[in-house]
């Protein structure tokens, strides 16, 4: 993306504005001068005043504007951002590190993972020692488990436990799983059952008093593989900005 040279924006916004805002007192100030007799001095006097509180009324609220600006970008910044978090997945959330969106601090995660052997990854977040923690498991499981959500619900619960026991301090939030394009469900009708699993994980977090958050609706069927499950790079700003938001990391 071009970047814009917001000092060359600002001034010629100001000029423009400026000028704009000297035309129209000046027109005023002539109008006054028709309407009453006035001293000259005092009329000009008179401008030259007004326009610079109108000129320094709009050099703040561009200032303001240029503040605001920066946050958003800063905002944007998604390494920044979740510095101090950790997203515990399989390949979905993987992809987080191979598109460069986030440092791979901030991302442990496998291909395949499932809850039901997570050790590995429950140590490297225990050292990582993260204040905040997003889990984004189930895709794998809903096979492993062969549809039966409570199996996945009892595995969960382990790792909530484990993880509460290894890095105590840290916020938990929990993701939905996504869903899955139509085609799939043909070839793997295993994932007809997905909506079963983000109830179960409903439970779950109403158990533990943890925030579920649900990512069903952002995703539209532009943003996926071919494969049908996988997710566009494009789509993770996205979910990152819905995890930003829920947990108040911005």
């Amino acid at each position: 993306m071009k970047k814009i040279n917001r000092r060359k924006k600002t001034l010629y916004i100001r000029g423009a504005v400026g000028i704009s805002a000297i035309a129209l007192l000046v027109a005023f100030g002539i109008g006054r001068f028709r309407t009453k007799k006035v001293d000259t001095k005092e009329g000009l006097l008179y401008i030259e005043q007004a326009a610079a509180a109108d000129i320094s009324a709009i050099e703040k609220k561009i200032q303001e504007m240029e503040r605001a600006e920066g946050k958003k970008e800063e905002a944007n910044n998604y390494k920044a951002v979740f510095q101090n978090a950790v997203i515990m997945g399989d390949s979905i959330t993987e992809g987080m590190v191979e598109y460069d969106i986030l440092n791979p601090s901030s991302v442990v995660a496998k291909i395949g993972s499932s809850v039901i052997d997570l050790g590995d990854q429950i140590e490297t977040v225990q050292k990582i020692n993260p204040q905040t923690i997003f889990l984004a498991y189930g895709m794998n499981d809903i096979r492993t488990t062969n549809g039966h959500a409570e199996v996945f619900g009892e595995g969960y619960e382990k790792l909530l436990n484990e993880l509460k026991k290894k890095v105590p301090n840290a916020r938990i939030f929990v993701n939905s799983i996504f869903p899955v394009q139509d085609k799939v469900l043909g070839e793997m009708p295993e994932y007809k059952t997905l909506e079963k699993y983000n109830k179960q994980l409903e439970k779950i977090c109403d158990k533990y008093q943890l925030t579920f958050i649900d990512n069903t609706s952002l995703v539209s069927e532009d943003d996926y593989e071919p494969d049908g499950i996988h997710l566009k790079a494009s789509f993770y700003p996205y979910w990152l900005d819905h995890m930003a938001e829920v947990s108040a990391l911005w």
